[in-house]
């Protein structure tokens, strides 16, 4: 099992674009997507390839989560996106489309043939009604899946639907990959907000994801980064409140006491574990600073 990451704000960076590749070192983000699928046009799918792996080849994205966003099984270039990746070390690659449990089982003996995969996880796309009507049984096909990226555009698409602030007509949605993702112990992120240029609607999106229980969000733009990692992360004052709450909880078990109060509150085992993950997090985001 990974240890703890923050995953407020991952970037998806077209790997076709060089200058991007480099830019992305210096960016705040907890992590990068190198992306080789939508973002990347078919004539230059081979260079992007090549340019993804020479980039996690020299490094220098520090404690960045360094994601592979290979192509569909349905295409003839997820075979060779899939070792050339595996040959940057990537810390996951992305499945785009999933909504077969066979698509990550193809994947996953892939790489076994591949070999030294054995710190490479999966993450994948939940983006079509297919994949949310099979949710349970994609989130318990390998344990070497460790998160979902919701892909909110294309689901909004294929329900022909419409693009609204509440996002009302995909709420059903979100909230089953939320219950599912949770019940299977998934890391689970939000979809992009493609109009990098509404950072209000933006914020508002991200307070929204936040209070659902998204765990961050995927971007499209470098300015959309620090708005994510400011919503997606404990404030200094929920970081002091869970300190203390910690402490004083500890404090009464030693008394052997299964609860505690603090400023006139009832403290639980369960406020507390929401503290401690409170505290992680903060700890977790200092390292990437570092």
């Amino acid at each position: 099992m990974q240890p703890f990451r923050p995953m407020r704000s991952m970037l998806f960076m077209p790997a076709s674009n060089a200058r991007a590749l480099e830019k992305a070192r210096d960016l705040p983000s907890d992590g990068v997507i190198f992306d080789l699928e939508d973002a990347v046009a078919p004539e230059a799918k081979a260079e992007a390839r090549q340019q993804a792996t020479n980039a996690l080849k020299a490094g220098g994205y520090g404690q960045r989560l360094r994601v592979v966003r290979i192509n569909g099984l349905d295409t003839p270039w997820w075979r060779d996106d899939l070792a050339s990746a595996v040959a940057g070390k990537p810390d996951a690659v992305l499945l785009p489309k999933v909504e077969h449990v066979e698509s990550l089982q193809r994947v996953e003996e892939e790489m076994a043939w591949l070999g030294g995969c054995d710190d490479i996880v999966l993450w994948s796309m939940i983006e079509t009604p297919m994949a949310f009507l099979r949710l349970e049984a994609l989130a318990q096909v390998t344990d070497r899946q460790t998160t979902w990226v919701i892909g909110t555009n294309d689901l909004v698409k294929d329900l022909r639907a419409e693009h609204t602030k509440d996002r009302m007509p995909v709420m059903m949605a979100l909230s089953q990959a939320l219950l599912v993702a949770r019940a299977y112990g998934l890391t689970i992120l939000d979809g992009v907000y493609s109009n990098f240029r509404d950072s209000e609607g933006f914020a508002v999106e991200c307070r929204q994801a936040k209070s659902m229980g998204f765990d961050g969000k995927t971007l499209i733009h470098p300015g959309q980064i620090d708005t994510a990692n400011t919503v997606f992360a404990p404030s200094e004052e929920e970081i002091a409140l869970a300190r203390r709450m910690i402490a004083v909880f500890d404090d009464a078990k030693t008394t052997g006491k299964g609860v505690a109060v603090l400023d006139g509150r009832m403290i639980e085992e369960l406020h507390v574990e929401v503290a401690r993950q409170q505290v992680a997090m903060a700890e977790a985001i200092a390292r990437l600073a570092d």
